[in-house]
């Protein structure tokens, strides 16, 4: 008698279901739109260097307490480099000049420059890792940026356009890039949870120069600001990190940083939810081509019917 071997289950070094990498960039990009709402607030009170290193300490502790259940790995010497790159770049740079930026320029410009980085991604991804620049992906990042232009300039504020601030903003898109890269090539030998919590760590350490403006944050912010920053350590940072490098061991570095278009149009839509800030009507076809591009990304070039035979 034969029996019909039953199919295995995925393993945590196997391909999982397609839908689960799908929902972990849901669950980051709502939870990075949530950032900038909450960093919004935090803006006038605290410095952009402890804000970095609150979050970063909070989620590097939180990380670690679940590492330290889990299997570790030996690294490399090029994994240790790249760990340094992705933490000091993605972690630690990015996180200032983002905060930094904001403080000068208003958060729409802000999230308008930044979103220079996942074209970064995708042109540093084909030249480094391979990955193809089709002509979906092309067409749809530049339908998706152009959604992110027009949410920029419906809902400008009155920050204006500080050469610092977008030159800081610039800065943290590249970081981003840089980033991203490095965590790709890591993550096909070690585990999400330990390259996420490493690169905190190194993050925090590029942070300690403003230890002392934390400090005074605890001794003398208020509740709701403490709140924020733990919400912003535990969340947008050790979660959504984790769940972007979980999606990202499946996913195309290009093709997936692509998906971040549509941060800002979530973003505009919790604020609008949230703190009930209407959106221009602008803003609503900006997200709509934004949902647009992403779309096109994800799309694949047509096969040849006689390469398929």
């Amino acid at each position: 008698m034969t029996t019909t071997p039953r199919t295995a289950e995925p393993t945590a070094t196997g391909t999982p279901p397609a839908w689960q990498p799908v929902a972990a960039i849901g669950v980051t990009l709502l939870l990075w739109a949530s950032a900038f709402v909450a960093i919004r607030h935090l803006g006038h009170d605290v410095t952009a260097g402890a804000l970095s290193l609150g979050r970063l300490l909070i989620a590097a502790v939180a990380l670690s307490l679940l590492l330290a259940r889990a299997p570790r790995t030996r690294f490399t010497r090029n994994e240790v480099l790249l760990l340094l790159g992705c933490g000091i770049a993605w972690f630690g740079i990015y996180n200032l000049a983002l905060n930094a930026s904001e403080q000068k320029i208003d958060a729409a410009t802000a999230a308008m420059v930044v979103q220079v980085g996942p074209i970064l991604i995708a042109l540093l991804a084909a030249l480094f890792l391979g990955e193809k620049l089709t002509g979906y992906l092309l067409l749809g990042m530049a339908i998706a940026f152009g959604g992110v232009v027009v949410i920029g300039s419906a809902m400008r504020g009155d920050g204006g356009s500080d050469l610092d601030g977008v030159l800081l903003s610039l800065l943290a898109a590249a970081t981003y890039a840089i980033g991203v890269v490095c965590q790709k090539v890591l993550l096909r030998r070690l585990s999400g949870l330990e390259v996420t919590t490493y690169a905190c760590w190194i993050g925090v350490v590029v942070c300690l120069p403003w230890a002392g403006d934390l400090v005074d944050v605890v001794q003398h912010g208020s509740g709701k600001n403490l709140l924020l920053i733990t919400y912003l350590g535990l969340f947008p940072t050790a979660l959504a990190f984790s769940t972007w490098a979980f999606a990202l061991r499946y996913t195309d570095a290009g093709k997936q940083a692509l998906t971040t278009f549509l941060v800002p149009a979530i973003a505009a839509v919790m604020a609008w939810l949230l703190l009930d800030e209407v959106p221009p009507a602008l803003a609503f076809v900006g997200g709509a081509l934004c949902i647009v591009g992403v779309l096109v990304t994800r799309r694949k070039p047509r096969v040849p019917v006689a390469a398929q035979e």
